[in-house]
């Protein structure tokens, strides 16, 4: 079994960070370093990501043992030996189940090469936020923040006092984040998540079930 990496940071991201923006680093003052595990192998990072789309991190954690019970590792191959059934009863909705079953058929093919995300466009590629995820998760990019991501906006509007986070407010924060937007991210997941126990979230609960119908096409 390897040993568990976490997204790599450290003083000089969390410290130019602090200097950018004082209510984010009183934040990460309370909250403290952030061990978020990484998946090296970009395809078990892709099926953790297609996993874990808008659900806890830990109900996420609980499927993934459980697709681990089942498949041991999580490759093209194994995934190919179970059913869309079995992928559902570890829960996940069966749209996931299908959808990670197309993928390991696609990567068995020679049809999807995971190497080459990054020149594909959105038709040809796995999504806007699940190769967004695999940059963070995978290939540890530092500077991804992704407006696709439910926590994330909240995270937003929770550290920030907004109703709503439009296209150019996401916008300004990532600049202001920008080139560590990715360490950041760690953070607002950490906010949205109820680490800081005094922020709530500001968004009306009829734009938030909105919201969530427009963001999340696999649940």
């Amino acid at each position: 079994m390897p040993d568990l990496q976490y997204f790599d940071y450290g003083e000089k991201e969390i410290q130019w960070l602090k200097a950018r923006d004082p209510i984010l680093g009183a934040a990460m003052d309370e909250i403290g370093h952030i061990n978020r595990p990484v998946i090296p192998d970009m395809f078990t990072a892709l099926v953790n990501a297609i996993v874990g789309q808008q659900i806890s991190t830990k109900a996420q954690a609980t499927i993934w043992n459980r697709m681990l019970e089942k498949c041991s590792f999580i490759t093209p191959e194994s995934l190919r030996a179970i059913s869309a059934e079995e992928l559902q009863s570890c829960g996940i909705s069966m749209r996931k189940a299908l959808y990670i079953k197309e993928i390991a058929d696609s990567v068995l093919k020679g049809s999807l090469n995971l190497r080459l995300l990054q020149t594909m466009s959105d038709e040809q590629g796995i999504g806007v936020w699940t190769a967004e995820m695999l940059l963070i998760f995978s290939l540890q990019r530092p500077d991804v923040m992704s407006w696709y991501d439910l926590a994330i906006l909240r995270g937003l509007r929770m550290l920030y006092h907004h109703c709503k986070i439009t296209p150019q407010l996401f916008n300004k924060y990532k600049r202001r984040y920008s080139p560590y937007a990715t360490v950041a991210s760690l953070y607002l997941w950490a906010i949205a998540g109820g680490a800081c126990q005094h922020l709530v979230d500001y968004q009306p609960k009829k734009a938030a079930l909105k919201k969530e119908t427009e963001l999340n096409p696999l649940n």
